[in-house]
């Protein structure tokens, strides 16, 4: 295999994406809300037929898959609390500007990851999962509402074998693809050195077929490549780097002032729904028949719209932290029951 121009889309020419018609997709929507159960109308925009629809897309249109998956992001959630990752939290990995979201969208309204594999900072996986997946918040926050995808921009410059631990990409492939799933719309990998080729051979196997389709080998000095970043992006905002005019680079302290705002409008919106929820019908009795879901049918839709808490509404992200908080005291009374 020569990785110099090296082709995603001929690399697995065997994977295809099955098709349904709009009817088959609803049909496939409603199989998953009656495992769901009574939450569909107690918790109507987290079982949104969007949100069902990224799930069932994730797994190949298996409802009982698609079920599990909303049953084992909610569980990481509660355990998790990603939402209530803060910028103070995460502020140490940002400073070699290893990844970060641009302040500019695709030409499909799509936000922008930035990442630059050769300046990881070499911190614990744990800590490097956690800026991953406040980066993941953040860049659903700051989705257009009518995206839901991510585009990500992968820069090769100074890159070597030892920059990246085969075990984070694991890692970063688990939480992308099982906690965030179908928030990847393309991946480009800019410049890939000749010696990637031995690494991708390693991790490429931790790729869902789903996901796999969605990389692209982009190269500075190939005609094709150059087109692929035209019809992407405007180049007046894109990165040098990237074959783009924009010659400001990452800015460490003006990122984090960026980020602390965006800290401050989720609170904020966090708080405004946790008013307004009072005005609604007990969430007690909806917590109680999650749970008997969660144990009987292992679906537990409280939803995914939790994996987008940043992209929803104010009153969506409220109650998701409401719900989180409600259902973690439910399975802890279980728990000691």
């Amino acid at each position: 295999m020569n990785l110099g121009r090296m082709s995603s889309r001929t690399s697995k020419s065997s994977v295809v994406e099955k098709t349904l018609s709009f009817e088959e997709q609803q049909s496939k929507i409603n199989e998953v809300r009656k495992l769901i159960g009574p939450l569909n109308d107690k918790l109507p925009i987290l079982c949104s037929d969007a949100s069902i629809l990224r799930y069932l897309r994730a797994r190949s249109w298996n409802t009982k898959k698609a079920t599990k998956m909303l049953k084992d992001i909610l569980k990481w959630r509660l355990e998790y609390k990603p939402e209530k990752l803060l910028w103070e939290d995460v502020a140490h990995e940002a400073e070699t500007g290893k990844m970060y979201r641009s302040n500019y969208l695709d030409k499909y309204g799509r936000t922008v990851l930035i990442m630059r594999p050769s300046l990881e900072n070499k911190s614990t996986t744990k800590i490097q999962i956690k800026y991953l997946v406040y980066c993941m918040e953040n860049a659903i926050q700051n989705m257009a509402e009518d995206q839901e995808q991510i585009v990500w921009l992968i820069d090769f410059q100074g890159w070597n074998m030892s920059s990246t631990s085969v075990k984070v990409t694991r890692e970063v492939a688990h939480v992308l693809q099982d906690y965030y799933p179908e928030r990847l719309g393309l991946a480009i990998l800019y410049n890939p050195p000749k010696v990637f080729e031995s690494f991708w051979t390693i991790v490429k196997p931790f790729l869902e077929p789903n996901t796999f389709k969605k990389v692209k080998f982009v190269y500075s000095d190939d005609t094709e490549s150059k087109k692929i970043m035209e019809d992407l992006f405007d180049m007046d905002k894109l990165e040098l780097a990237f074959g783009g005019r924009n010659s400001i680079g990452f800015d460490y302290k003006e990122y984090g002032e960026r980020m602390k705002e965006d800290d401050k409008k989720k609170f904020a919106s966090l708080n405004l729904a946790d008013s307004t929820l009072s005005h609604q019908e007990s969430i007690v009795s909806v917590l109680q028949q999650s749970m008997s879901l969660i144990s009987d049918a292992g679906s537990d839709a409280s939803d995914e719209a939790l994996s987008s808490a940043g992209s929803a509404s104010p009153n969506l992200a409220g109650t998701e932290r409401l719900f989180e908080e409600k259902i973690e005291l439910q399975l802890s009374c279980k728990d000691s029951a």
